[in-house]
């Protein structure tokens, strides 16, 4: 799970500062590193770091990034051990020079590497997936006899891409001298959208990026989907040649809705405020069920706040916010590490004593991962003085392998893998728990639209809808991430 945002304005214009405003309205998405690329119709300006967004830029590097297209990006590594050689965008020289930016994961990256090696003789410098989405791109344009770059060329390099290039990935980037392009894998399972707006002398300005959040706060008031398989192709002078390429049933990722995107976004035009709102609401009566004396309902902010208060509206019972968030703490779920995940639970959040002294609690999440949190915001309950501590996750228990871009690429990760919901209450010491069903979720989703007719729930059903993740796939991304996770906690120590 990354973001990133992709601008092409006039000639003459300046999109570094929408290009920075943009990827803070994302930082959710990823906070190991940011990077962003403007091109002045002659160079490449680049400059990218380890840290947050406005720990990278300064005054000093925006002077140096001047030209009127560009891409940005945050990232969260889910592959490589996420080094400032990962962080995003890159680029090739050859052909034409292409920069690129991505959200996803692509499962073959271990086979692209070795593929162009052989074959190609492209060399992969990072330890980064988009290098071989990137790579594949710059060989299929480079197989063409191209004269003058056309539409049709880009589209039949990006066809390359889905032939050769298997995951979940949606892709923005620059071709130097010609244009803005960006796709989307053909069963659109990672999000991408994009607007258009025109200014008062009639020029035409394009805006690609990760959640309609950035579409919105920078004015891009013409939006439009990018569908599943889809590719689009806009030329310097602000026109847009689109085109389908390839279509897999849509099975967009409904882990988007439940924790990673904003609420004030749209995804595959199903507002992710309103899709909380109904994860609350089918909640309930799965709630009810269980005869629970609660006496107040208290969200883990803040992707679960919305759930919670349709439940317990829906519930008739108290909503309370008793747990107050340090916002300058990042995502736990993100961190790389357990160790970094651990250290920050309790420095990110700190319970107010007068909602759990003496009553009997129902804390609701968006999903309980690896238990961490879990435990230890239980633990805090009791410490204020709650009587009993229930708990509550608005999506189903997570028992398999992600390989589409969230970082839960091993099995034993999860709590849930092999225990009943009693076993997982007495793992992170509550007196009960209870999941939202499959169908619950999905049902919450496809309301705000009837065209998604499916979804991936990978993680929560173990049914990948690409169809080529195997047992022997899954178990090679399980012995590279442990690998990671060994080398990543050895440099910490």
């Amino acid at each position: 799970m990354c973001g990133f945002i992709g601008i092409l304005g006039p000639e003459g214009s300046e999109v570094l500062p929408q290009l920075y405003n943009g990827l803070l309205a994302i930082q959710h998405r990823g906070q190991d590193a940011a990077g962003a690329l403007v091109y002045d119709g002659r160079t490449f300006h680049q400059h990218k770091g380890r840290g947050l967004v406005r720990d990278v830029f300064n005054e000093q590097t925006a002077g140096k990034m001047r030209g009127h297209i560009g891409i940005g990006h945050v990232r969260y590594p889910t592959v490589g051990l996420g080094g400032a050689e990962d962080a995003q965008p890159f680029t090739i020289n050859y052909p034409f020079g292409i920069a690129m930016a991505h959200n996803g994961n692509v499962t073959n990256f271990s086979e692209i590497k070795e593929e162009m090696s052989r074959g190609s003789h492209w060399h992969v410098n990072s330890t980064c997936d988009l290098e071989g989405i990137l790579n594949v791109f710059g060989d299929e344009l480079a197989g063409q006899q191209i004269e003058a770059l056309e539409p049709d060329h880009v589209f039949n390099a990006i066809e390359g891409v889905y032939r050769r290039v298997k995951g979940a990935y949606s892709v923005v980037g620059v071709i130097a001298g010609e244009g803005m392009y960006a796709f989307r894998d053909p069963y659109g399972i990672k999000p991408i959208v994009g607007g258009r707006r025109v200014d008062e002398n009639g020029n035409a300005s394009w805006c690609v990026a990760s959640e309609s959040v950035i579409i919105d706060l920078l004015d891009y008031h013409q939006t439009f989907d990018i569908h599943n398989g889809e590719a689009i192709f806009i030329t310097l002078d602000g026109t847009i040649h689109r085109r389908q390429i390839v279509q897999q049933k849509h099975t967009p990722c409904l882990f988007e809705w439940v924790y990673f995107a904003r609420p004030d976004s749209f995804l595959d035009r199903v507002s992710v405020y309103k899709a909380r709102l109904r994860m609350g609401e089918l909640m309930a009566p799965v709630v009810k069920k269980r005869n629970w004396d609660i006496d107040v309902v208290i969200p883990v902010p803040e992707s679960s706040n919305t759930s919670a208060m349709a439940l317990a509206r829906t519930l008739g019972l108290k909503y309370r916010e008793g747990l107050v968030k340090n916002r300058y703490i990042g995502r736990t779920f993100i961190m790389p590490t357990n160790e970094g995940r651990n250290e920050s639970i309790r420095n990110k959040l700190n319970a107010i004593k007068l909602e759990f002294e003496g009553k009997n609690v129902l804390l609701v999440d968006d999903s309980i991962v690896r238990g961490n949190t879990s435990k230890k915001i239980v633990a805090m309950a009791r410490a204020a003085g709650a009587k009993n501590v229930y708990f509550a996750s608005v999506s189903p228990p997570l028992r398999f392998p992600c390989v589409y871009g969230i970082d839960m690429s091993t099995k034993n990760e999860f709590v849930a893998k092999d225990r009943t919901e009693d076993e997982i209450s007495t793992a992170i010491g509550a007196d009960g728990v209870v999941y939202q069903p499959l169908e619950n979720l999905i049902a919450a989703v496809r309301e705000g639209n009837p065209k998604i007719t499916d979804t991936c729930s990978a993680c929560f059903s173990g049914v990948y809808p690409t169809g080529d993740v195997t047992e022997e796939r899954l178990s090679a991304i399980e012995r590279e991430r442990m690998e990671i996770m060994d080398r990543l906690e050895a440099v910490q120590r």
